[in-house]
């Protein structure tokens, strides 16, 4: 396949859908209407409540939802051979993770806000919400932990980053003043925006900072803390709309160098149904592959994020479209650009032994693509590498810096996601702490107060990077964010057709369906497959991962029955 094609049927794709299965999901099942007051206008607070620009609502939501997945998943994925992984990222994106995005987020501003959890407490059954608010919470924890500690090990491996990164914070501050606080014309200020952005990405080169993962592991605690608790306009808003622009940047340079290439796309097509990709063992693509390419096709987190922070700064029912729907599009073209650049240079990156055997049948490329990710540095390496190839290629822009812009976007978003995380799980905290507040009000308070509920969350997930405890739940957390989808996109379902009393959405109660047998059978394989290989080596961690899957395995069960019982009445809305 060439790169030019296959950019082109994706741009294609979600033009088409945006404009049809989207518009049709604004008009006809959500009936959005500009003259509702959002939540963001009615309970303005001046903290979390806060009316944003849509595009710079489009950046915070977009750098939230994506951090790192949207690369390192389908770039693991193509282990399986190019087209299996794209074709799971469009229909992801499309069927599943862009109605699931736009509905989570338009329920929750039907619902002033709230999180899903929260809506489903209300809308099945009270006990599936406060066990699906126990089950967030501790998903929200694994992301800080995860995220943590690859953010430390970025910064230590590639002092140039955290150097351009919190110059960048720097000029976000200076940026949420300019259109704030001194009401600057909104494209001057993003004019003088983007030249700071630029800047620090240039001066990041020349100023490096390097310290331990311990004392980055310090400086994130405290940085994720303040960044959780205070007001969204001051540093998330302006910094997401930055990284917006960065966004665009990369996704402009991508894809016009993959357009102009007319390269042909060198790995294999599809190589083999099962392959050697989680504990060693045979890893069949379905229904494992929504265990590997997450955020890049659809997310569970992405619920999290858009009915916890996004539904609080929607200033119109008609921006949720452009922004929810909008941004899942946008990271699925991500993905798509991930795929076909490293598909494209892959074997022109990595020990010319590497790549001879790999090249020699679609079975060698399936058993050795792993040791030729760790060649490369792993996703992240063989991603910047391959995007910095292919702009070099069509555009002669120099390597070495695009390998930085490459590296700077990635780390960019997964900062982005970790300080968002830990905003949301301050809010999961106060939720899962609602039946302490009859009974101890005096402890709830202070438990609830934001500068304390950011900061426990962010405490344990720091804590769990820290000492290295994070990879033993890490490679359960795939099966937990989607599981968060499915049991989120089953919510969005129950809404639409009990309480919007749209009898007829197929589209999204298939959906809904689909991913739950999808998972929940991902899950057994899981438990049956992975984890005895686990036991071999590590008891402990195997011990560990057969409890979280345990528990996720009956919060599903659960949340389907609960789910089958309310089709016997209308449900009652509970004050």
């Amino acid at each position: 396949m060439n790169s030019t094609v296959t950019i082109l049927i994706a741009i294609s794709l979600y033009f088409i859908f945006y404009f049809t299965c989207g518009k049709h999901l604004e008009k006809n099942v959500v009936k959005a209407d500009e003259d509702n007051e959002t939540p963001a206008q009615r309970l303005f607070d001046g903290v979390d409540y806060v009316p944003a620009n849509k595009y710079v609502l489009f950046g915070h939501h977009f750098a939230s939802i994506a951090g790192a997945a949207p690369i390192v998943g389908p770039a693991i994925a193509l282990a399986w051979g190019w087209l299996p992984g794209l074709l799971w990222v469009w229909f992801g994106n499309i069927f599943i993770g862009a109605v699931h995005d736009y509905l989570s987020l338009m329920s929750s501003v039907r619902y002033d806000g709230r999180s899903v959890q929260w809506i489903a407490g209300k809308i099945i059954k009270e006990r599936t919400g406060y066990a699906f608010s126990w089950f967030v919470l501790f998903a929200l924890i694994l992301v800080v932990a995860a995220f943590g500690a690859v953010l430390g090990k970025i910064f230590v491996a590639q002092p140039a980053v955290p150097t351009a990164y919190f110059l960048k914070i720097i000029a976000a501050l200076i940026l949420g003043v300019l259109m704030y606080r001194v009401k600057l014309d909104f494209r001057l200020a993003t004019i003088i925006g983007i030249a700071m952005l630029a800047t620090a990405i240039y001066l990041g080169k020349f100023f490096p900072i390097s310290l331990s993962y311990e004392v980055w592991m310090a400086i994130f605690f405290i940085y994720i803390v303040v960044a959780a608790s205070i007001p969204v306009n001051i540093l998330l808003q302006p910094r997401d709309y930055l990284n917006a622009w960065l966004l665009v940047t990369g996704l402009i340079i991508g894809g016009i160098s993959l357009l102009i290439g007319f390269d042909t796309i060198q790995i294999p097509t599809y190589t083999e149904w099962s392959v050697p990709i989680i504990a060693g063992k045979d890893t069949p693509f379905w229904p494992v592959v929504p265990l590997i390419i997450a955020c890049g096709s659809l997310s569970g987190f992405h619920s999290m994020v858009s009915s916890g922070t996004t539904a609080k700064q929607l200033e119109s029912e008609k921006q949720g479209l452009f922004i929810g729907y909008g941004a899942m599009f946008t990271e699925g073209f991500l993905s798509t650009i991930v795929i076909v650049s490293i598909g494209v240079f892959c074997y022109s990156i990595m020990p010319p032994d590497i790549a001879e055997t790999l090249k020699s049948s679609p079975a060698n490329f399936a058993e050795g693509y792993g040791n030729a990710l760790k060649s490369a540095g792993g996703p992240v390496g063989m991603f910047s590498k391959s995007f910095s190839m292919a702009s070099h290629t069509a555009l002669n822009l120099p390597m070495d810096f695009m390998i930085i812009l490459a590296s700077m976007w990635v780390s960019s978003f997964a900062m982005t996601t970790l300080d968002t995380t830990n905003r949301i799980a301050r809010y999961a905290f106060s939720e899962v702490l609602e039946p302490v507040k009859e009974k101890a009000p005096e402890v709830y308070n202070v438990l609830s107060q934001r500068w304390v509920a950011s900061a426990i969350p962010a405490g344990i997930g720091i804590a769990l990077a820290w000492s290295g405890a994070w990879s033993v739940i890490w490679p359960a957390f795939g099966g937990a964010n989607q599981m968060l989808a499915s049991i989120a996109l089953i919510t969005c379902a129950v809404w639409v057709i009990k309480i919007l009393g749209n009898t007829r959405a197929l589209n999204v109660l298939i959906p809904a369906l689909f991913l739950w047998v999808t998972v929940t059978v991902a899950l057994i394989w899981y438990m049956f497959v992975a984890i005895p290989a686990f036991m071999e080596s590590n008891p402990v961690q195997a011990i560990i991962l057969g409890i979280i899957m345990t528990l996720m395995i009956f919060l599903n069960l659960l949340l389907i029955r609960d789910f089958f019982l309310i089709w016997r009445e209308k449900p009652e809305i509970r004050d």
